[in-house]
């Protein structure tokens, strides 16, 4: 194992990765867009390293937007889809759709800045919703722009992380707040939705206890 992690190796790796071209560097953050489950930070830490912090941060950049883009695109013309009925069934969805679509911009550009938070959820939720598609490109385009050059920063040199600890323990304590943070504010949003959801349940009832009187 120690082997894998020697200058040698990461420079080797590096120089692999940069011969297959800027395509593939923009490639891999769009696929992350449709499949959550690939790491989209380990590609930008990749991107950065092996094309310098601007060009590999605006590789990135452009793949994730333009892959959450289209994510948000298809979900907008086939969403309600009876193929695809199930996502609008899910109670959840339902209440951030109604939710995103009373408040807009703000709490999406919240989720999208920070790298831990459920960017695919955020796309489908405001592919169902609403709100503009102009809207939802500059929330993407601004968000991402912050949360894509914070890890780009910070994984800008992988060799750095290797030779010094200090910068290693930095890094990490870094890591671990953009999470907690991202993770503090999807929970109290969630809190919002909850209880902007039973708000409207409340004046709904009341209003039909009134027409009914």
């Amino acid at each position: 194992m120690p082997e894998w992690f020697s200058i040698e190796t990461l420079t080797n790796l590096t120089h692999d990765y940069r011969a297959l071209g800027p395509l593939i560097g923009i490639l891999l953050p769009f696929l992350e867009a449709f499949l959550p489950f690939l790491p989209l930070v380990v590609f930008i830490v990749a991107n950065v390293n092996a094309y310098g912090l601007l060009i590999g941060f605006l590789i990135s950049w452009i793949g994730s937007v333009a892959g959450s883009y289209a994510v948000f695109l298809v979900i907008r013309k086939y969403g309600r889809a009876r193929a695809l009925g199930f996502i609008t069934r899910h109670v959840k969805i339902q209440k951030l759709i109604k939710w995103v679509e009373r408040n807009g911009f703000g709490p999406l550009f919240l989720l999208v800045c920070f790298p831990f938070t459920p960017s695919a959820l955020v796309n489908i939720v405001a592919g169902l919703s609403n709100i503009k598609k102009n809207t939802y490109f500059w929330t993407l385009a601004l968000g991402k722009l912050i949360m894509i050059f914070v890890v780009s920063f910070i994984g800008s040199d992988i060799k750095a992380l290797i030779t010094q600890p200090i910068r290693t323990a930095i890094v990490i304590l870094l890591i671990a707040i953009l999470w907690f943070v991202g993770k503090a504010i999807e929970k109290r949003i969630n809190k919002k939705v909850e209880a902007d959801f039973r708000l409207i349940s409340s004046e709904r009832k009341n209003k039909r206890g009134e027409s009914l009187e």
